[in-house]
This record gives C-alpha cells, structure tokens and sequence, in this order.
C-alpha cells in the first residue's frame, strides 16, 4: 500500500481529498501546518508528498527544499495560486507537479498514479547508492567505503540498502523486518535485527561504540543518519 503525506490546511478539502485517495487505496497521513509535517516525514517514510504552498506557519515550498536535500520522493504541489512565477519556483526546487485549485479529481489521481510508477521504475532501473563515504553498486551487489570494498552478508547487504533508500527517515522494526523477509516465506526472527544491526556497524562505521551512520531511536527503530 502506498502512503502519502497530505500538507494542507483547508479543513473541508483534506476530508474530500483524504476520501478519496483512501477510497483508490492509499494511506494517507494529514498535517494542517509544516510543524506537523516536518514531524511526520522525520517518523515515517513516505511515497508520495501532496503539498499546500500558503500555510498557518509558512510556505510548502520551504517544506519541498528540506525533503530534496535528503529524498527524491514525488512531490506535488496543491494550491490555488496559478501564478507562473510560483509555478515556476516550485517546479524548479524540486516539485514533480504543480496543480491548481480547482481541479478535477479523475485526472488529479492520475498523476498521483503516473508519478509512483515513474518512481517505481526508477527505484527498480536506479544503479548506485551513495553516502556517508558508503557506496552500493546494485548492479554488482557489491558495497564500498571510501573506495574499499566491504565483506556483507546477503542480509547485511539488503538491510544497508533499505537504509540508504531512506535516509533520515526513522525505520520500525516492523518495517525492518518486512523487507529482511528472505523470499522463501520465513521472516527473519525480531530478535535478530539488533544482530544484524551491530554486525552492519563493525563492518561501516569508524567507532561501532559510537555509531554515525545508523543511529538508534529510542522506542521508535533505527535511522540512516546522513551527515557527509
């Protein structure tokens, strides 16, 4: 099931926007101002952002800039200003789309729909992943760390990868444990992610008593920290 993020402070458009959209299938998290938004996107993880421009306490385009500086998630823009200037800025800070109000629902989601499968193309056609000095190369199933190849195990190697899909974003260990699900119907048993966790830290990070990389948030999960 795909989950996105509705930024909006229109109380009677979020009931029918929120209607729908769960009606076609998705689940669908609400903020009425960027407060709550930039809470929700630092717990969860998200495939698809619908964002307000004008809010209670600021502007969707400033919410757009700090989700591109760490996710290349679809995002589009919702509001009613059709001015070519605001368009303009939001498609050049990182916007997929740029909606205006009104609008009609049919094609509306449709585009939701276009632009999850252009990102499920491109997450399922993408090459390599980088950062924090780490480097996943899909296509070999290899990893590197400043240049220097790394010796994974097959989980380790999957479980790395989730965490870099995601960055900055914190991960349950529901979420953990459905995607170390091995394939052949037997899920990884729940005590073994903290094993997993260790054993991926002595192989990536400089101090594993001290970890940089995949941090552990209290009561929540664990979280790729990108800091270089």
């Amino acid at each position: 099931m795909n989950k996105l993020l509705l930024l909006e402070d229109d109380r009677s458009l979020i009931y029918g926007l929120s209607f729908a959209l769960k009606k076609q299938g998705f689940e669908v998290d609400i903020a009425k101002n960027l407060c709550e938004a930039e809470t929700l996107w630092a717990e969860r993880t998200y495939h698809l952002l619908i964002l307000d421009v004008f809010l209670p306490d600021g502007s969707g385009f400033d919410f757009c800039k700090k989700v591109r500086s760490t996710s290349s998630v679809p995002i589009i823009f919702l509001t009613a200003s059709d001015e070519e200037v605001n368009i303009v800025m939001g498609l050049d800070i990182g916007a997929d789309d740029y909606i205006t109000k009104p609008f009609k629902l049919g094609i509306f989601l449709s585009r939701i729909n276009a632009l999850l499968r252009r990102a499920e193309y491109a997450k399922n056609t993408e090459t390599t992943l980088e950062s924090n000095g780490i480097e996943l190369l899909l296509s070999e199933g290899s990893a590197y760390k400043d240049g220097e190849l790394l010796d994974l195990t097959a989980g380790e190697y999957k479980l790395l990868g989730f965490f870099m899909r995601h960055p900055n974003a914190v991960l349950s260990k529901e979420q953990i444990l459905e995607n170390l699900w091995d394939g052949d119907e037997h899920y990884i048993d729940n005590s073994a992610i903290s094993v997993y966790i260790r054993r991926l830290r002595v192989k990536i990070e400089d101090d594993p008593g001290e970890p940089k990389m995949i941090l552990t948030v209290r009561k929540m999960g664990y979280k790729w920290n990108v800091y270089r």
